[in-house]
């Protein structure tokens, strides 16, 4: 009896590339659907340890909506590596300067905190308006 286990093979080119329009979409409920997209997990051929996903292009993330009192109450937390480096952001301030960046960091807190998620992180682009510059790649429109 010789049954070996299939493992697919990595193919970047064959992978595919989605273009999402984020505007009035629930911030946590897109970023599953898009961390779902770019783990592969929507794929039949899903191999945990492998980058299966497609590539995401993400428009008008400035227009993106969040429920509840959230807007006002949320804050973004990070450290500068000196003593008393503890900085904190409000999500209307991020918002106003880098909306992209709400968006960018909603999505790494969903795929795995290891090599493959960061390399996984290099697949999401997302973008202020409706413009995007990968035409060339022919993103198909997705629904969410």
């Amino acid at each position: 009896m010789d049954t070996k286990t299939f493992v697919p093979k990595q193919d970047r080119q064959s992978q595919k590339w989605y273009l999402i329009d984020a505007k009035d979409k629930i911030l946590g409920r897109l970023a599953t659907r898009i961390a779902t997209i770019i783990r592969g997990k929507d794929s039949p051929l899903f191999t945990p340890h492998l980058d299966m996903g497609a590539y995401v292009v993400v428009i008008n993330a400035d227009k993106v909506a969040l429920t509840g009192k959230k807007a006002s109450t949320k804050k973004y937390y990070w450290n500068t590596g000196y003593p008393e480096g503890l900085r904190e952001a409000s999500f209307t301030k991020v918002m106003a300067h880098h909306p992209e960046r709400v968006i960018k960091m909603a999505v790494k807190g969903m795929l795995p905190h290891n090599r493959l998620g960061r390399r996984l992180n290099l697949k999401l682009f997302v973008y202020t308006g409706a413009e995007h510059p990968h035409a060339g790649q022919k993103p198909e429109k997705i629904e969410i």
